[in-house]
């Protein structure tokens, strides 16, 4: 790599940590926000520059948040395993951050000429071209859960160590239909590059949430309970578990899995937009590919990505302000009564469509409306097959000693 190259590398690197952190920051703003809208009452509004009476829209609540929790006593408990104590956020957060390398923030910028070298390219993601993308941030996604059992056990606490236990076979459970959800964008795309998925329905002008509603679906909710939010925030439900397995953290280390909280949900948001509703396309405005497009185009491709991320986002906050929480049998039952049937029934149908594509669209006439409506009926039918098999209550009457 020539000089200009690693310099590139190391800017997007420290560009990308600085936008994912303060994006954090300010989320948590974004939601006590939403949290007052929704609840009628008024939010942060009162902390602006600092020594000013400056308020800002209270725009300075997470500068105040964040020195509360530097200034905070660092307090170790006497009874924990010291190393593995600490190395559990560090362990969440860094798979968190890391994840984030594969993520396209657009398509790429026209060639940087500079003097003595060779016109470079820059691709708007830090690790472009990794042909296994998409299994790379499913792996990582993956070790949120040893983060999170790592944690219960240090703090060697069984109250702490139950929620791990807990939180772990939630995540655990839900990463199988995640993953279903994930094949079927694959094998239709035919590559576990996300740059590809979003290239290929730039090409076709279809997103993806047009031919597998159901895969949505099941991705959609899967990605709730992936990130621990409401209504499956049962790895902390702080109203009743004080925080399930972090109960014994406070001050910086807990400061960590809070960050990596708000980072899942982040990327979560990034893969519903990069699989489902087609990237940073946008008809008639970001072109149909990967061509060589001019700076205009370039910045309109990232500015709709993240406006499309941020609706995304905004629908999780509203979604974890509006609905009630889960059970956790009732959290178990969804997973693998509901969402692993019908992850394969989408898998099924994704995997006939490509096989027999041509034969299908030659029966419906060439109409890809036909063939639209053919998708989501046949998820509506299976949704509706699925919930009327799941059970829709349970018996919660204590069992009697003569009952086995």
């Amino acid at each position: 790599m020539s000089g200009v190259e690693i310099t590139i590398v190391l800017v997007k690197c420290v560009l990308l940590l600085f936008v994912l952190l303060t994006a954090a920051a300010y989320l948590v703003l974004l939601e006590r926000w939403i949290a007052a809208w929704v609840q009628d009452r008024r939010g942060p509004n009162r902390v602006g520059i600092p020594l000013t009476r400056i308020k800002m829209f209270g725009l300075g609540q997470p500068l105040a948040d964040g020195l509360k929790f530097i200034f905070k006593e660092e307090y170790t408990p006497a009874h924990v395993d010291k190393f593995l104590y600490t190395l559990a956020p560090i362990s969440i957060l860094i798979a968190a951050l890391v994840s984030f390398a594969v993520v396209p923030f657009g398509s790429m910028l026209p060639p940087l000429h500079v003097a003595g070298e060779q016109p470079v390219t820059i691709d708007l993601v830090v690790a472009p071209g990794m042909d296994v993308g998409m299994i790379f941030v499913f792996a990582l996604s993956s070790v949120a859960v040893y983060g999170v059992i790592l944690g219960g056990w240090a703090s060697n606490s069984k109250y702490s160590f139950l929620g791990g236990l807990r939180s772990s076979a939630q995540l655990i459970a839900y990463e199988l239909p995640l993953g279903l959800g994930i094949l079927g964008i694959v094998l239709y795309s035919g590559s576990l590059r996300l740059e590809t998925i979003i290239n290929q329905q730039a090409a076709s002008g279809v997103w993806n949430i047009v031919l597998q509603p159901l895969g949505f679906l099941v991705f959609m909710v899967a990605s709730f309970a992936e990130s621990a939010r409401l209504p499956f925030d049962l790895p902390e439900a702080e109203q009743e578990l004080i925080g399930g397995y972090h109960t014994e953290y406070a001050g910086m280390r807990l400061l960590l899995y809070l960050i990596a909280e708000f980072l899942h949900m982040v990327m979560a948001a990034f893969l519903i937009v990069i699989l489902f509703f087609g990237g940073w396309h946008l008809w008639g405005v970001t072109g149909g590919g990967a061509e060589p497009v001019s700076w205009l185009v370039a910045l309109a491709r990232v500015a709709i990505l993240l406006a499309k991320v941020l609706g995304v986002i905004l629908f999780f906050m509203l979604a974890r302000w509006s609905w009630p929480r889960f059970r956790f049998d009732q959290l178990m039952a969804l997973a693998w009564k509901v969402m692993l049937p019908l992850g394969l029934v989408n898998l099924v149908l994704v995997a006939v469509l490509v096989e027999y594509e041509m034969p299908i669209m030659a029966a419906v006439g060439q109409s890809l409306t036909a063939l639209v409506a053919a998708m989501w009926a046949i998820g509506i039918a299976a949704w509706l097959v699925v919930g009327m098999l799941a059970p829709l209550s349970t018996d919660n009457r204590p069992r009697t000693s003569g009952e086995s």
